[in-house]
């Protein structure tokens, strides 16, 4: 069978099948470039790499350093690599001794292009197979989607080249140039990017895909312990020994990192659990207030809940711990996230340190913005000269001619529009807050907005969010 470019991916491939050992057994230059369809990853079309480099993993680096050490005219690579920059590459396309992808020209003309990499022989998968499973740290690197120098050099010492070298890379495209074209050599850029995420990408190359390499490794790795739990070590080695010496927790570790993945954790609830009700026939004990602890309980099920939220949503283990709220500051939080009743109300103002009237701006405050906001509407602080110029410039900046409202300095870093009870107040990390004068107070109108006319544009309606309490009945 061919495409419409005439590339040929039947068994009559001249590439022949994957993993058909060389012509000596074991798989060395006789090995295929091509092995048909066989297992194929297809990568979606990367966004272009404006200011950074292509490769940032040694491996990656050693990809490109291949690259260009075979190239014979480096102003091809040039414009290749501006190519890849811009975004020129298509979806990739990774399968065993080749990879392929569309590259559109600087002139929107649009190539296939394909290179070959030799595909290791079926003795050569072995060799680095039975190395891997006697060194477990490999293993475990490898699923850490990391390619450390001893792994290779282990390799290359058993005889197994797994990066290319000068000539390895065989570059073949729809543009009829027999070197690498830049339509080739914005393939190979872009595949780096794919390496330095994954190096298990340079091993489908080389003729195996990652879960048919998991799981020889699982079968060597049991096939080892079998061995040496049936007496596999010198005959002088006792039960007794073998018990005391265990396993070397390299080993355990790599081995529990290529069982079957775990099911998937059951999905979050909509809502969080309903709290429990004491409103009981029996009579509470001396000093317990059962109302107040139907909030606690309530509030605990809010934050578990939107912790559960917050654990699933993708790179949250890299996300910075959160700030620990004050005594004050969390009877603000407990107020905005419960809705307490009246009475509950006065004591959470009474713990806020806060009159019951501005208990609820206080919960405005952190319904928009949190900790933030809060130390919005309690401190006024004084930017040094230099932040007090960058804010001035801004509010010049931000409204065309004729546009900006009459702005008046309120105090150190705050500006009331002249005419209407609003006022912008800036924080210590730039933002700008909206405030809104409501019954001879001011109080917050709105969320931050980096934009000193987005922040008075976003000022909200005081009745769309209940103004008369915020939803705290104090």
């Amino acid at each position: 069978m061919s495409d419409d470019y005439g590339y040929d991916y039947g068994d009559d491939s001249p590439y022949g099948a994957g993993d058909a050992e060389g012509p000596d057994g074991e798989g060395g230059t006789g090995a295929p470039r091509d092995g048909g369809r066989g297992p194929e990853r297809t990568f979606a079309a990367l966004p272009p790499a404006h200011g950074r480099g292509f490769a940032t993993s040694w491996w990656g680096r050693a990809w490109l350093q291949a690259l260009e050490d075979t190239a014979l005219d480096g102003q091809q690579l040039k414009q290749g690599r501006q190519l890849a920059r811009k975004g020129g590459v298509g979806a990739v396309s990774v399968r065993p001794g080749r990879i392929t992808a569309m590259v559109r020209d600087r002139d929107g003309t649009a190539y296939r292009s394909d290179v070959l990499l030799q595909q290791l022989g079926t003795g050569a998968w072995d060799r680095f197979l039975d190395m891997a499973v006697d060194r477990a740290g490999h293993i475990a690197a490898l699923l850490d989607r990391e390619m450390p120098p001893h792994l290779v050099e282990d390799a290359a010492g058993a005889g197994v080249e797994l990066l290319p070298g000068i000539g390895d890379l065989e570059p073949e495209c729809t543009c009829g140039a027999w070197d690498h074209c830049p339509h080739s050599g914005a393939l190979c850029y872009q595949v780096a990017r794919l390496l330095d995420e994954d190096p298990f990408v340079l091993l489908l190359m080389r003729g195996r895909d990652e879960r048919r390499l998991l799981d020889e490794l699982q079968v060597r790795s049991a096939a080892r312990a079998v061995r040496l739990g049936d007496g596999g070590e010198s005959g002088a080695t006792g039960d007794a020994e073998r018990d005391t010496r265990g396993v070397p927790a390299g080993e355990a570790f790599a081995a529990a990192g290529i069982l079957p993945p775990l099911p998937a954790p059951p999905s979050a609830p909509d809502t969080p659990g309903l709290g429990p009700s004491l409103d009981t026939e029996t009579p509470p004990a001396p000093g317990i207030d059962p109302a107040a602890l139907e909030v606690l309980a309530a509030d605990s099920a809010v934050r578990a809940h939107r912790m559960l939220l917050d654990a699933l949503v993708p790179g949250h283990e890299e996300q910075p711990l959160p700030v620990e709220l004050t005594p004050r500051q969390d009877a603000v939080r407990l107020a905005a996230d419960a809705r307490p009743d009246a009475r509950i109300g006065a004591r959470l103002a009474a713990g806020s340190g806060r009159p019951p009237a501005d208990l609820a701006a206080a919960v405005r405050a952190w319904r928009y913005g949190g900790v933030a906001a809060l130390a919005v509407l309690d401190e006024e602080w004084a930017p040094d000269p230099e932040d007090l110029g960058r804010a001035r410039a801004r509010l010049g900046e931000a409204w065309e001619a004729g546009e900006r409202p009459a702005l008046r300095a309120s105090g150190r870093a705050r500006w009331t529009v002249a005419g209407a009870d609003l006022q912008l107040r800036l924080d210590r990390d730039g933002r700008w807050w909206p405030y809104r004068k409501e019954r001879g107070r001011w109080v917050p109108a709105g969320p931050a907005d980096d934009d000193p006319a987005g922040a008075l544009a976003g000022v909200e309606d005081g009745a769309a969010d209940g103004a008369s309490g915020v939803g705290v009945a104090v």
